[in-house]
């Protein structure tokens, strides 16, 4: 079941200041039980580390996830995970989300769990219950961008990838959507082949992703946006 999607993520930012950037690069789907299996020297393309992964001190991904969901009162158990992540290459990543498909042994969906990191080196998981259609609505509760306080809530379309990935998260503030970001690709075969044709197409990939946060921030702000307060973050139970 592992693919590779090389997609597009879109910004929108419609209130105050109008604001679009695009970027494109690659997203793995992968079983974190299985991962994909790479010839050694490519290895360095790819590696899914559980430290970078809810607190970090898991001894597996699964198994921060399972302490993320017990401490929710959601017990995975038999059940199986889909996760969309961009992976560590060249020992380094950032993540602005990973989203992991949770469905039970007898393959109904369990629940999403949508995990959210900001470029202070915060984190944040929100446990999610999306209808058929892979609509759901959450509070807002994790700083993000500096240009907006943590109110409002998302409006978020989740459905899992198969052969299209797409998937968009509204940021609803006082009756507007100010905000909107998009994820859309389309799959391709998780094979060397294709992995190492992405990795030249989208060098420094993972370096680049904060990169474009920080430099888009920066012309905010120089354009005048000003700078919300950063409130102090209480780690979650489930994510030490």
């Amino acid at each position: 079941m592992n693919a590779l999607y090389p997609c597009t993520i879109t910004h929108v930012r419609n209130r105050p200041t109008r604001h679009a950037f695009r970027h494109r690069t690659y997203l793995w789907l992968i079983d974190p039980d299985r991962p994909p299996r790479l010839p050694r020297v490519l290895r360095p393309l790819a590696r899914f580390d559980p430290r970078d992964h809810f607190g970090g001190t898991a001894p597996t991904i699964r198994a921060g996830l399972e302490r993320f969901l017990r401490a929710r009162d959601v017990e995975l158990g038999d059940g199986t995970v889909t996760m969309l992540t961009q992976a560590r290459a060249f020992g380094y990543v950032f993540n602005p989300i990973t989203v992991y498909w949770c469905h039970r042994s007898d393959g109904t969906p369990l629940c999403v769990v949508a995990e959210v990191h900001n470029t202070y080196g915060g984190r944040h998981g929100y446990l999610l219950r999306p209808d058929g259609s892979g609509r759901v609505l959450a509070d807002k509760e994790f700083y993000v961008s500096p240009f907006f306080p943590v109110d409002g809530g998302y409006r978020m379309r989740l459905p899992e990838p198969g052969p299209r990935l797409d998937l968009s998260v509204h940021l609803e503030r006082d009756g507007a959507r100010p905000f909107t970001a998009t994820v859309r690709g389309d799959r391709r075969p998780a094979g060397p082949r294709e992995l190492l044709r992405l990795a030249l197409r989208h060098p420094l990939s993972t370096v680049l992703v904060p990169a474009a946060i920080r430099l888009h921030g920066i012309r905010l702000y120089l354009r005048g946006l000003p700078v919300q307060p950063r409130p102090p973050h209480r780690t979650q139970e489930g994510m030490q």
